[in-house]
């Protein structure tokens, strides 16, 4: 079908030469004929509407729904990165989204769904005059959805600069009584200053740092820093993307209030109402599950500004013969920024400005325009940004910014420069302070990992039991066979009662020398150990000589000189059932169990102690 368009698409064409006209024509009927399906979904109305709910992780209740928006099953336009992509491309992104939010608001209302409506409104919509001038208002009034009930979702596919006409917008409509969620914290940058601008009631972290938050330290210490800021503000963190038990188990320990995921429901026509069994059981789960390890709690207090180097900007007009006369009074500064009204605009490097400007004539020809013409886009990074996090991003960012540097803000204002071989420098001192963390020969956790980890346990109001484990008679056999020996039976001490763990629920640590911590929440901790004494038995008696093994000991000299008969080498282990109530701190918990230890080295062979005293009914 031949689309028909209007007399001055013609009247405009004509001026052409005829060829020109002829391939204008054709272009104008493809643009038309473009356009017509993402027209005839906005005219037709053939939008639906999905909810995934968000469900509170304390009471296991959710506190309302996200409404999500899908084109026509059988058109392309049916995925909503497609969808808006067109709107975009075609000039009807306003449309598209007031058509969008009626059709989320009209379901919503038909269904009678609970709780809160979180409504997505990108920012250049949320402060068009359509919006803003109360028709949404209006058309929730007829609905019967209250403004109180409707949380007005701010999405970015651009990133936002006009924080004034946001903060001015979203003080409007909070007045109205709406309340602010900012979507994918943690994407970008801008986001980070919008909660920063227009402190939300919610925030909802970016999906990248939950998905796998359970195996990775990194992210595990980026959703623990969110949480720790919330906390301080009020606002409270969504974490969005839980698509497994262990993400939800994370979340829901390290104190997020809010979730949402595939694993808690996936977005439907008609979503439910209530959690599934499934999450019920995990968010009513006393147990705590076991963190991925942080080689160092002091790398999380690394922040990028202890990178930071003060150099004095220039401003965009300023000429490039000054920046001539910067450079070469000063042999070591290798970067240059240049910054408007406190705002980063741009970094000019030395070798690249040196690089361009050293041919004959070229400070004559371009010495007296501004320096605003050669100046590149820099990589703008703020200040508390965690050392690890910004070690990532700036891998995935282009391989320039290693070299040229980046910019360091706060609150998006200049305050200094860094470069990638200051973060290499920082990074490799974190890495050489890592190692007092772990055990080196077994590289399992060490002392201050293994004291934060109780602490974790206690604070989480999770009963436990801790198990301190070491080797009886491991001197002699360590003088007998040799140091070697003495680290490869350590070492094999050390598998065995990691195997002996469910890597979900217990913790094993290494304190140093023969000694192991194990912080088990498993409910058949003791058959656990009780296997590892019998594992280790048999393991051991293949480091023993055939004599030694048939007389079941061997001479040796002892701690007081004198060569006496020593038994085999065994493996002790004295436990105690840990009730947040009765231990204060991990000084308490050492203790009871150094104890329960001393008590079990006192039964020959290997052994389990199970202090009685404070136990709990197993």
């Amino acid at each position: 079908m031949t689309a028909i368009l209007p007399a001055e698409h013609y009247r405009s064409f004509a001026r052409a030469p005829r060829a020109q006209f002829l391939a204008n024509l054709v272009l104008a009927q493809e643009k038309e004929t473009a356009m017509t399906p993402l027209k005839e979904i906005i005219a037709g109305r053939k939008l639906s509407a999905l909810f995934q709910p968000i469900i509170d992780l304390n009471s296991g209740e959710f506190l309302g729904y996200e409404g999500l928006i899908r084109g026509p099953a059988d058109s392309p336009l049916h995925s909503p990165i497609n969808l808006f992509g067109a709107a975009e491309q075609q000039g009807l992104s306003l449309e598209v989204e007031m058509l969008s939010r009626h059709i989320v608001l009209e379901t919503f209302a038909k269904q009678n769904l609970p709780g809160n409506l979180f409504l997505n409104v990108s920012p250049e919509t949320l402060t068009n005059p359509s919006f803003k001038n109360g028709q949404t208002l209006s058309f929730m009034s007829e609905l019967g959805i209250a403004p109180e009930r409707v949380i007005i979702e701010i999405t970015e596919n651009q990133p936002t600069f006009d924080f004034v006409a946001m903060r001015s917008a979203l003080l409007h409509y909070r007045g109205m009584g709406f309340q602010i969620a900012i979507d994918d914290l943690g994407e970008g940058f801008s986001s980070l200053r919008l909660w920063s601008e227009l402190r939300p009631q919610f925030i909802k972290i970016d999906m990248h740092f939950v998905q796998g938050v359970d195996r990775d330290p990194i992210k595990l210490q980026f959703l623990k820093s969110i949480q720790s800021i919330a906390e301080s503000c009020g606002t409270h963190v969504i974490a969005e993307g839980v698509e497994t038990e262990a993400e939800l188990r994370v979340v829901k320990d390290i104190g997020i209030a809010l979730g949402q995921g595939y694993f808690i429901a996936r977005p439907s026509h008609t979503p439910p109402l209530l959690a599934s069994a499934e999450t019920s059981r995990i968010l009513n789960c006393s147990n705590n599950i076991v963190l991925p390890q942080t080689d160092s709690p002091r790398r999380s207090q690394t922040r990028a500004h202890k990178l930071l180097t003060y150099i004095e900007p220039v401003q965009p007009d300023t000429l490039i013969d000054h920046i001539f006369d910067r450079f070469n009074a000063n042999a070591t500064l290798h970067v240059i920024p240049v910054v408007k009204n406190g705002m980063p605009q741009g970094l000019i490097n030395r070798y690249h400005f040196i690089d361009r400007f050293a041919k004959p004539f070229q400070r004559e020809l371009h010495g007296k325009k501004p320096c605003l013409d050669i100046i590149v886009a820099p990589l703008l990074v703020e200040k508390n940004m965690p050392i690890e996090e910004l070690s990532h991003f700036l891998v995935e960012a282009d391989s320039r910014h290693f070299a040229d540097g980046f910019i360091i803000t706060d609150s998006g204002r200049y305050i200094g420069v860094a470069s990638g071989q200051d973060l290499l420098r920082e990074l490799t001192q974190m890495q050489l302070e890592a190692a007092r963390y772990a055990n080196p020969l077994t590289l399992l956790p060490g002392n201050v990992p293994i004291n934060e980890h109780i602490e974790y346990l206690l604070h989480g109001n999770t009963s436990f039991v801790a198990c301190y484990c070491d080797l009886d008679h491991f001197k002699p056999f360590n003088d007998t066979y040799s140091y070697r020996k003495g680290d490869e039976m350590i070492q094999l001490c050390g598998r065995i009662l990691s195997w002996a763990c469910d890597p979900k629920h217990d913790f094993i640590g290494h304190i140093g020398g023969d000694d192991f911590i194990l912080l088990m929440q498993s409910r058949d901790w003791k058959v656990r150990c009780e296997q590892a004494l019998r594992s280790f038995e048999q393991a051991a008696g293949l480091m023993f000589d055939a004599e030694h093994l048939s007389a079941g000991g061997y001479n040796s000299e002892g701690r007081d000189g004198v060569v006496k008969f020593h038994p085999l080498t065994s493996l002790s282990i004295g436990a105690i059932h840990v009730v947040p109530e009765q231990f204060a701190s991990h000084h308490e918990v050492s203790a009871a169990m150094s104890d329960a230890k001393k008590m079990a080295k006192k039964i020959s062979g290997n052994s389990l102690f199970v202090e009685q005293r404070n136990a709990l009914s197993k």
